[in-house]
């Protein structure tokens, strides 16, 4: 399983909201981490198709998807960064209209609906309207319909914006056992949501790819005569301070 993307690039006039960016993703958990602003909704939204890119190419398996169209659409699964809800719909009613809307009807949506709702442990109240569940509630209402035709890419914009720490550690794991065979690509300006679940991280920073690798190998890259200033323990926060800077700090008050 493979999704390539080769030299992509967005532009808005004279704004380049994402740079040349080449990486090959494989199956597993991939954090895009980087400050509000610094082209991962960009991204998400050129994988997706939301928006035209401006220059380079997105291939998977082999093939860019603006060929494969609807086949790569059914391998796909996107969680936006807005929870865009239909707050006086249930649960139920609203996964299905998405589920309608990609194809899926009849005995087959039934089944979809019960293994979505299982899997993100809303088989209870999926009959209750959305309007009543907390921000948890509705972010796992979002990764249900992102989870219809069990899709091998998932892309998960901001998953946890808003949430208070017990949410978000409880979504958190929804993510992680939800991520066997296949590509998960977790967009986010907040360190401690990749730093125990992904395999691989992303470090982005005005549309640019500035460094990439394991949490030990991103932390393990410090030079040096810089490590003494952190006081001798590193983590992903640390990294993230040292290769984006000041983008920290707004991205801990966005």
């Amino acid at each position: 399983m493979e999704l390539k993307l080769t030299n992509l690039t967005k532009t808005y006039g004279q704004k380049t909201a994402l740079s040349g960016f080449t990486y090959t993703f494989r199956e597993g958990i991939y954090g895009i981490l980087g400050a509000n602003g610094a082209g991962k909704s960009t991204m998400m939204n050129l994988i997706t198709d939301n928006v035209v890119r401006t220059d380079g190419e997105i291939t998977y398996e082999g093939t860019d998807i603006l060929k494969l169209g609807a086949a790569f659409r059914k391998v796909l699964g996107y969680m936006p960064q807005q929870q865009g809800l239909y707050e006086g719909m249930t649960a139920e009613s609203f996964v299905a209209y998405f589920g309608r809307l990609k194809g899926i009807g009849g005995k087959d949506l039934k089944g979809e609906l019960d293994r979505v709702f299982e899997l993100t442990n809303l088989s209870d109240v999926r009959h209750h309207r959305i309007s009543s569940f907390s921000g948890g509630m509705k972010q796992r209402v979002l990764l249900a319909q992102a989870m219809l035709g069990d899709p091998k890419v998932l892309i998960l914009d901001e998953p946890t914006a808003g949430l208070d720490p017990k949410e978000r550690v409880r979504l958190r794991n929804y993510i992680y056992n939800l991520s066997r065979n296949r590509i998960v690509l977790l967009a986010t300006h907040i360190v401690s949501d990749i730093e125990a679940i992904a395999g691989d991280i992303i470090l982005l920073k005005e549309g640019r790819l500035v460094r990439s690798g394991s949490p030990k190998e991103l932390i393990g890259s410090i030079p040096e005569d810089v490590k003494p200033l952190m006081g001798g323990y590193y983590t992903l926060d640390d990294v993230y301070l040292h290769y984006l800077g000041d983008e920290l700090a707004e991205a801990d008050h966005a």
